[in-house]
């Protein structure tokens, strides 16, 4: 399926199955390379729904006078 289709729970379930079966060594190597790249995608996109969630998130600040304000939120 269209991995840019995928949310990011699907995909990293995806992921976490791949790297499994990676991991076991049961699969021949033509199905193992073919995962690999899936993969290798699968990790790009959930990297990139990671990235455009911190962008959305925002962080809560009390101000001086008690008041609530946000601000975007800075990672560093």
């Amino acid at each position: 399926s269209d991995i840019s289709t995928l949310s990011f729970e699907v995909a990293m379930k995806e992921l976490e199955a791949i790297v499994r079966g990676l991991e076991s060594g049961a699969a021949d190597l033509e199905k193992s390379i073919t995962d690999y790249q899936r993969g290798t995608a699968l990790k790009a996109h959930c990297l990139a729904k990671l990235s455009e969630a911190k962008l959305k998130v925002e962080q809560i600040q009390v101000q001086s006078d008690g008041s609530l304000a946000t601000k975007p939120f800075n990672a560093e």
